[in-house]
């Protein structure tokens, strides 16, 4: 049965047009959610956007690093249904190969940190009354990049482990009013998540599967179910805690032969 108007959830998702993002926002329109998705992507945000009401779906375009940027967008949520109960960080470069450190510019290296982190802390600052009023919860997509690394990472693992950091000092600071929680995804294949221009049809080979302890690859819609499930009342004793998603690949002990 589709809630109405007066009890329908309302989340926002950043990034939330491509890629897991994308699977994030479609996984709660589906149940019955409304989403607001703030995306620096204009015709990926254009293309989801069409696909949904205006009353159940907000598109927000711009940069989560970007201070005004998330003001704006916040002014507009409250203008839009006046409530929010989830805020799902989740916005930043996907991209985790930054190359050698010794030629890794400082300009880059604030393009990691300003959009996953310092787009986490605005988000969620400016989400925080309404999250008050809701008894609502905040989760931080992060990696498992933050804990551990191939090389060339440095960048995006910094970011990434900084949201781990982030999300246990905002439960502490924030509870019991509102909850905080981070997932960290593994491989998730988001080929048929992206915008129609760059979609394609993965192939995964039998090792790729087979180095999963779970036997295949991630897809979006494993994320999005446990985004879901801590955002509702069944998760209510769950706060401060950092859940890998990956199929079991963290756990796996590998050797060269």
């Amino acid at each position: 049965m589709t809630d109405s108007s007066s009890t329908a959830r309302t989340a926002l998702v950043t990034g939330g047009a491509q890629g897991i993002g994308r699977g994030i926002s479609e996984y709660l329109l589906d149940r019955d959610w409304r989403v607001a998705v703030l995306d620096i992507d204009h015709e990926a945000l254009a293309e989801l956007a069409g696909r949904f009401d205006s009353d159940r779906l907000l598109p927000l375009t711009g940069s989560v690093g970007d201070e005004q940027v998330v003001s704006s967008a916040f002014e507009q949520l409250k203008t839009w249904h006046g409530r929010l109960e989830l805020l799902v960080n989740n916005a930043g470069p996907a991209n985790p190969f930054c190359g050698p450190l010794e030629s890794l510019s400082l300009e880059d290296w604030h393009s990691w940190l300003d959009t996953h982190l310092t787009g986490a802390f605005l988000c969620s600052r400016s989400a925080i009354p309404l999250l008050r009023a809701s008894q609502g919860s905040i989760i931080n997509i992060a990696s498992t990049r933050a804990l551990q690394s191939e090389p060339e990472c440095e960048a995006y693992a910094a970011s990434k482990g900084g949201m781990l950091s982030l999300t246990h000092a905002m439960a502490v600071s924030l509870g019991p009013e509102i909850r905080v929680n981070a997932i960290c995804p593994g491989w998730i294949e988001v080929g048929k998540h992206q915008k129609m221009g760059q979609r394609y049809t993965p192939e995964h080979r039998e090792i790729d599967c087979k180095q999963h302890p779970a036997g295949r690859v991630g897809q979006p819609g494993d994320i999005a179910a446990l985004v879901a499930f801590l955002a509702s009342s069944e998760a209510g004793f769950i706060t401060g805690q950092n859940f890998p998603v990956d199929g079991g690949m963290t756990r796996r002990m590998i050797y060269a032969e």
